[in-house]
């Protein structure tokens, strides 16, 4: 039978972690005199008390060797169960949200979604705003960690092909993965401090500054104002081009550049198609939309170029009214939220480096057709794609869109119109947040949507975040016994 106390062990840690985390906005709320600082002390009594004695109680079952059916198991659990402490603020205080809404908003923050079901957040008390943030950048910091260490060796989606020299097994990983994890933590927070600093030195209220940077290093999206980046036109708008872009490069490369080597990050091929395709989509919606509806060039396309790197990132900040662009610049947005940011970063949706694969997989195909005896291999950054990550890219390409279409099919049923319900799914199982449809086009929120919709919105978050496939693998009585 499986032993699962290294695993409860790891997350009763989390909770406690959480629970001193909560701290933080507390002591904003008491000082700020609001009255809601009482609701977080309480959801940290409650976090750090069943965290502490689920740690306790399975220490005797800790060893630094995890297996990889622990790696699945942590990597799904984790997600769930910190999300669901880390609502508990949204239902003791402000804003007072249901089981419902505070689990969704929630999972959206850890995942990094920032999708949001809270209308009137210029009204929220600041230590409520902060949390938000803060689950933000513990998500983002959390999805890094993962992306590095544990899919590689759990060969999910192709993600084995990132390997890094020596991991080869899970006890291997986790010494090497300590070292790691502070260099990581290093850059992560410097990220944030200079996305900070250059939030305020333009003009940004210090809350604003805070909140938007943990937001925008950990892709996150979520923003302490209604309106967004609205709110802060012009040379903002394109500082925060500049971090979310960043936020979506591979994390690895920032671990490298650190310890003195900034070669990977310039050669790397997911970086370079990344921007090449963002500026690509950026430039055609621009002339679409002057040629169409005429506009300042520049606004046009700095508003285009925010909101799909913004989209391709899925961080998920909007700015204007790009939702209200028509029906080319929507497709656009959507092809460019299929594919997401780099592997190895807090982006979701597919991964530049998955679509280059496939479409390095289709180029090949057809040129096998018109030579049928000529031996062609796929090949990516000058390495060839073996088999087995081929399988990997493919079963989860395919899982994606087939769950993007069955899943938009169920949003329907449950009462919500068909284009709400499309990007509805895919802001959620991309964990992209972008608000686009009738049904969210008065708040830019999911607040109107059915409780039933919002939870098979949390649940394609949380499918999104834990690579699909990790979590139908835990469903298998085989993968148990195996």
């Amino acid at each position: 039978m499986q032993d699962i106390r290294p695993v409860f062990y790891v997350i009763g840690l989390m909770l406690v972690a959480l629970a001193g985390l909560m701290l933080i906005p507390a002591s904003v709320d008491a000082v700020e005199g609001n009255g809601n600082a009482g609701a977080f002390f309480t959801a940290a009594l409650i976090s750090g008390a069943i965290g502490g004695l689920v740690a306790l109680s399975t220490r005797n079952g800790v060893s630094i060797l995890f297996d990889t059916r622990q790696a699945y198991l942590i990597t799904t659990l984790a997600w769930i169960i910190v999300s669901f402490f880390g609502c508990l603020p949204f239902m003791l205080g402000a804003p007072g949200l249901n089981l419902t809404d505070a689990y969704f908003e929630s999972v959206s923050g850890i995942t990094t979604t920032g999708s949001t079901v809270i209308v009137g957040l210029d009204n929220l008390p600041s230590g409520v705003n902060l949390w938000r943030g803060m689950l933000n950048g513990i998500g983002g910091l959390g999805i890094a960690f993962v992306a590095m260490i544990f899919l590689p060796v759990m060969r999910v989606g192709g993600m084995q092909f990132f390997r890094v020299q020596g991991y080869d097994t899970l006890g291997k990983v986790l010494p090497r993965a300590s070292d790691i994890a502070l260099s990581l933590l290093g850059v992560y927070s410097g990220l944030i401090v200079a996305c900070m600093a250059t939030y305020s030195a333009l003009g940004m209220t210090p809350l604003d500054a805070v909140v938007t940077a943990m937001s925008t290093i950990a892709t996150g999206g979520f923003a302490p104002m209604d309106a967004s980046f609205s709110k802060y036109p012009g040379p903002i708008e394109y500082a925060a081009i500049l971090f979310m872009f960043l936020g979506a490069m591979p994390y690895i490369r920032f671990v490298q550049l650190v310890a003195g080597d900034a070669r990977p990050l310039w050669r790397d091929s997911q970086v370079r198609s990344m921007a090449r395709w963002i500026l690509t989509a950026a430039v055609l919606v621009t002339i679409w939309r002057v040629w169409a509806h005429g506009g300042p060039v520049e606004e046009t396309f700095r508003r285009a170029l925010f909101n799909l790197i913004s989209i391709m990132t899925t961080t998920g900040f909007g700015s204007g009214d790009f939702g209200t662009w028509g029906g080319f610049a929507l497709v656009v947005a959507f092809v460019v939220g299929m594919i997401g940011g780099c592997s190895g970063s807090s982006s979701a949706a597919l991964s530049v480096f998955r679509v280059q694969v496939i479409i390095q997989a289709l180029w090949a195909q057809a040129r096998q057709i018109s030579s049928p005896r000529q031996v062609i291999a796929i090949k990516y950054d000058g390495r060839t794609v073996d088999d087995e990550t081929m399988d990997g890219l493919i079963f989860y390409t395919t899982a994606y869109i087939l769950l993007l279409g069955v899943l938009s099919v169920f949003v329907t049923l449950l009462g919500v119109d068909g284009e709400s319900a499309l990007f509805g799914v895919w802001a959620s199982i991309g964990n992209i947040g972008y608000a686009i449809g009738p049904a969210t086009a008065s708040t830019a929120t999911f607040v109107d949507f059915p409780d039933s919709a919002k939870w098979v919105m949390t649940f394609s978050m949380l499918l999104g975040r834990v690579a699909l496939l990790a979590a139908f693998v835990l469903l298998m009585p085989r993968f148990w016994r195996a």
